[in-house]
């Protein structure tokens, strides 16, 4: 990893630890304070400030597995997106779930928790033998004929369905991609996705899309809107 000189922000300075160029664009981890931040082609994505969000991705899955009765009796969980770690630490601290695979396109990133400081955020996760690390894009992924299926898919891609800071994330949001998502359920499974502000369009496109039990968790957070995590069920066939 490479230190710039660090650039003042209010009262903290930031560092740049990392910077790489990739399939994807830029793909930047920089150090404020404490905390860190990733930031992608020039977009902040997330930092480790605060984890609520993405820990209740995983947890909101559970629970609604649990209440409708779906899923094994310890469910597979596909995770889509490493970032900094917190949905990936809290599954596999988790000792009710089986298979945790979790989808990460950014060769930089799985570096950053493998060998660099976000490997603390991520807890060990990734050694733990339920755990495996898929790298490669989540839209190729789930375009693989006769893949595997899951019991929830619990997805925190760009920064949600209304703003992504990467063009082809689109397609997760829309018709297509929410049948390959569908496809990779389980009859009974749960589908919940990360985003960074409420969308009632996305609502809408999960009910046209057949899921039922669509409802939307929001998480305060100390400005702007809040981050919200959408909820959805495959009915079982």
């Amino acid at each position: 990893m490479t230190t710039a000189l660090p650039e003042r922000n209010g009262d903290d300075a930031v560092v740049t630890l990392d910077r790489r160029e990739g399939p994807y664009g830029e793909a930047v981890l920089r150090q404020r304070g404490q905390h860190y931040e990733i930031i992608v082609n020039g977009c902040f994505l997330m930092d480790t400030v605060d984890g609520r969000s993405e820990r209740l991705l995983i947890q909101a899955a559970l629970d609604e597995l649990e209440r409708t009765g779906g899923g094994a009796e310890r469910p597979s969980v596909l995770i889509g997106g490493l970032g900094v770690g917190f949905s990936l630490a809290y599954a596999a601290a988790e000792p009710r779930w089986g298979r945790i695979a979790v989808v990460e396109r950014e060769s930089a990133i799985i570096d950053w928790h493998r060998g660099g400081p976000l490997g603390a955020f991520s807890g060990g996760a990734l050694g733990d033998e339920r755990v495996a690390v898929l790298h490669t894009d989540l839209l190729e992924y789930l375009a693989a004929e006769d893949g595997e299926r899951f019991d929830a898919l619990c997805l925190d891609i760009d920064n949600g369905p209304d703003w992504t800071v990467t063009d082809s994330n689109d397609g997760l949001y829309g018709a297509d991609g929410l049948a390959a998502l569908w496809r990779r359920l389980r009859p009974g499974g749960v589908l919940a996705v990360w985003s960074a502000q409420p969308s009632s369009a996305f609502e809408e496109a999960l009910r046209a899309a057949g899921f039922a039990d669509v409802v939307t968790h929001e998480i305060p957070v100390s400005r702007g809107v809040p981050d919200v995590v959408h909820l959805a069920r495959r009915v079982a066939d």
